[in-house]
């Protein structure tokens, strides 16, 4: 609780800081911020919610989501074949290197204007975080562990959701906090491009129209999505462990676990 109510104080200290250079601003492009909230308050909370807000919080969640579950999925099986990781691994650098906007014009082609294509772009530019730290977590874990595992008779699905899971949950955590951003970042991008809907799409309206205070108002509701995202995701990493009965595992908690499962099987 001391800790969020002092990113609150911290936020709320920027907001004022924000609030004080512009309102000594003569700039149009810097709007005071008293009049960006008025824009905000007419556009977000009673205009375009429903109409532009909300689809871009699907397309978002979904694109994340399946960022996610894909590479943890993907990280756990060439984490543990270092062969496959091995033969895969320059074709897997070749697109995490290639931008993922620079495959929209290949998405619309190939999928049209519709959901399809923007979920496409959105996994392929966010999905690789999740999946390269849940490949090295898992290629990396102790040795130790693994030989106690092995020597308990903990196979198969025990095996990864008793050892390994509880093993590579920090680097899974770390992997998803970068692919939420990425994921918001291509939602947003995707709607600039292809869409009639949206936030990113009222962005490039309100920028052809000069229309600063909603332009910034837009930027306000991602940052704040962002945030509470990012909250969110806060919360469920203490809630998962305590409810799954889950910690990280190093060599002597490792072993401790793997002798109850030994136990109860």
């Amino acid at each position: 609780m001391k800790s969020l109510l002092l990113r609150l104080a911290i936020l709320g200290l920027l907001g004022v800081a924000w609030a004080c250079i512009s309102a000594v601003s003569h700039s149009y492009y810097l709007p005071p911020l008293l009049t960006i909230l008025r824009a905000f308050r007419e556009r977000w909370l009673f205009g375009h919610f429903a109409s532009d807000a909300l689809p871009t919080l699907a397309r978002f969640t979904l694109g994340c989501a399946c960022s996610v579950l894909l590479g943890v999925a993907g990280g756990l099986v060439l984490g543990e074949r270092p062969r496959v990781r091995r033969a895969l691994g320059p074709g897997l650098e070749f697109l995490r290197a290639t931008p993922a906007p620079a495959l929209i014009p290949f998405a619309i082609v190939a999928l049209g204007v519709g959901i399809a294509a923007k979920e496409f772009v959105i996994v392929a530019g966010s999905i690789w975080p999740v999946l390269i730290n849940t490949t090295d977590a898992v290629a990396e874990l102790d040795t130790t562990l693994v030989d106690t595992a092995r020597g308990y008779g903990v196979r198969g699905p025990r095996r990864l959701v008793r050892v390994v899971l509880p093993a590579v949950a920090p680097a899974i955590s770390v992997g998803v906090r970068t692919t939420m951003s990425l994921a918001l970042i291509l939602a947003v991008v995707t709607e600039m491009v292809a869409s009639t809907n949206g936030v990113g799409y009222l962005l490039v309206q309100d920028q052809s129209s000069f229309d600063m205070p909603d332009m910034w108002a837009g930027v306000v509701l991602l940052g704040l999505i962002g945030y509470v995202f990012n909250e969110l995701l806060r919360l469920l990493e203490r809630a998962l462990p305590s409810a799954a009965g889950l910690r990280v595992a190093d060599s002597e908690s490792g072993a401790r676990i793997l002798l109850d499962a030994q136990q109860r099987s």
